[in-house]
């Protein structure tokens, strides 16, 4: 069945493959991005089933105007895919509070004001699906990603909240957690690179940022594949509320729920003996 799909973050990388496949697939498409002629022009050119907005997810006036042009060419939104999103590197103290505060900015509220701008067409009609990227690295804490990181999980826990608040209005909910995919996120584009400031990490630094660098355009994942299933989970009726994506994020998120079942666990003979006694 057709759908009006709105993703963010249109114009390269992963948002470029799903909307191209969505397209293909014969869905209408609003696709948006910063330069919306970038991005139409990145998707073929002018189509009747495709609508080009401008949209700087930071902003909740872009967020509500694309909505509302989404609404107005194709009469409603069935499925969002937050895909917008950068990397701000680095080691925590070297990361300024304005950097953090701009990673939080955009991968966090920025997902936020879409959603909140696409939520009002959605209870409307009782129908739709908010699909969020988020990423291993919100729920698997790493070395040189405390922005990211932070970003992630935040994403983590809203999402998955969000997922009670909309159910009843049949709203499903999906977050996504990709592991190393070959995307733009790890371009100059995409990526603040820290300066060195600090003299005990300069030289941790310098050869972090060699080595993720030298990670880009190699890594495991294939996005063409993974906008394919995130296509397919759009068409899905009764979707997963997590979806993992690639070998090494199933993995790594299976490693983590081992170790908060032992450190769970590690805690109950402190920690489960805790509760207030009116007697004492």
């Amino acid at each position: 069945m057709s759908k009006v799909i709105l993703v963010t973050g249109a114009g390269r990388g992963l948002g470029t493959d799903i909307a191209r496949q969505a397209l293909a697939a014969g869905h209408r498409v609003v696709a948006t991005g910063r330069r919306p002629e970038q991005v139409e022009q990145a998707l073929g050119g002018p189509q009747d089933s495709l609508l080009a907005v401008k949209l700087d997810v930071t902003s909740l006036d872009d967020a509500q105007a694309a909505a509302q042009a989404a609404v107005d060419r194709f009469g409603r939104i069935d499925v969002l895919i937050n895909n917008a999103g950068n990397f701000v590197a680095g080691f925590f103290e070297e990361i300024t509070p304005e950097n953090m505060r701009r990673q939080i900015e955009t991968n966090l509220f920025g997902p936020m004001n879409v959603t909140r701008a696409v939520l009002p067409v959605m209870r409307r009609q009782r129908d739709g699906h908010v699909i969020t990227i988020s990423s291993l690295a919100g729920v698997v804490g790493g070395e040189f990603t405390a922005a990211y990181a932070a970003s992630k999980f935040g994403l983590e826990g809203w999402m998955e909240s969000l997922h009670f608040d909309v159910k009843p209005y049949h709203i499903r909910t999906t977050v996504v957690e990709p592991g190393y995919f070959r995307t733009e996120l790890l371009v100059d584009a995409s990526t603040t690179w820290p300066e060195p400031t600090i003299d005990d990490y300069a030289e941790r630094t310098a050869s972090t940022i060699k080595a993720w660098k030298s990670v880009n355009g190699r890594q495991p994942g294939d996005p063409a594949k993974l906008a394919g299933a995130l296509l397919a989970i759009a068409g899905q009726e009764q979707p997963p509320l997590r979806f993992v994506a690639g070998a090494d994020a199933i993995e790594g998120v299976s490693a983590k729920a081992r170790e908060l079942l032992a450190q769970a666990e590690a805690s109950r003979e402190l920690g489960g003996n805790l509760a207030y006694d009116p007697t004492a």
